[in-house]
């Protein structure tokens, strides 16, 4: 199927229940664009910023929507052929106005905490198969610990994007392919595949050198 013919519902739709490499590959070829223009517009209101936050914040964006198995994109319901965008770009401005918040309160000493993967609506506690506070500070201690080891692991200049793609491909279920779709990551599928086999090694090391100090 030509995935570029797809209606935006209906590629939504595939991405979310399939996980179609050529799905994601044509979302992020249809919609990088509008991302990064909000990304770069909001930025913008809060000062001077980096090229590199900019390409940051929109693999951010990626991780957002694909957050909880996809729950931002499975909750959005169509009311008019473009809301889609109009739900992508608020989604984006918000996670923007926040990363910036926060950076500015951790600047002023307010110690404010990350969202990371605490629930974003109240009702997600409500659900049945919520986690319950236990499982999900558990959960983003493990996260965090993971995190930790990442950043002192992926070495170099290109640290925060090799650290970017881990997380794409085992938080979201990416396919390399489609991360390499991404104009921000700037290597090829094999290259992307590479890099997520180099930290996978890497962290399975660190892991069982650390078993085995204890």
């Amino acid at each position: 199927m030509d995935c570029a013919a797809l209606s935006t519902e209906e590629l939504v739709l595939k991405c979310v229940e399939s996980g179609d490499a050529a799905a994601w590959e044509e979302f992020i070829r249809r919609f990088q664009p509008p991302i990064a223009r909000v990304v770069l517009r909001v930025a913008r209101r809060w000062g001077p910023f980096s090229p590199q936050l900019i390409d940051d914040l929109v693999q951010e964006t990626y991780l957002k929507l694909c957050a909880n198995n996809f729950r931002l994109l499975r909750s959005f319901k169509s009311q008019h052929p473009d809301a889609f965008y109009g739900y992508l770009k608020v989604v984006t401005a918000n996670l923007v106005h926040d990363h910036f918040k926060t950076t500015h309160s951790a600047k002023r000493g307010s110690g404010a905490a990350e969202a990371g993967d605490y629930p974003e609506n109240v009702s997600d506690l409500n659900s049945p198969s919520a986690p319950t506070a236990v499982q999900i500070s558990e959960r983003q201690i493990l996260l965090q610990e993971f995190d930790g080891l990442l950043r002192k692991l992926a070495l170099g200049h290109q640290a925060e994007r090799d650290r970017k793609i881990f997380w794409l491909y085992y938080r979201t279920g990416l396919t390399a392919s489609a991360i390499a779709a991404m104009p921000s990551i700037g290597l090829s599928t094999k290259g992307v595949e590479s890099t997520i086999g180099r930290l996978t090694k890497l962290l399975r090391q660190e892991m069982n050198e650390g078993k085995a100090i204890t």
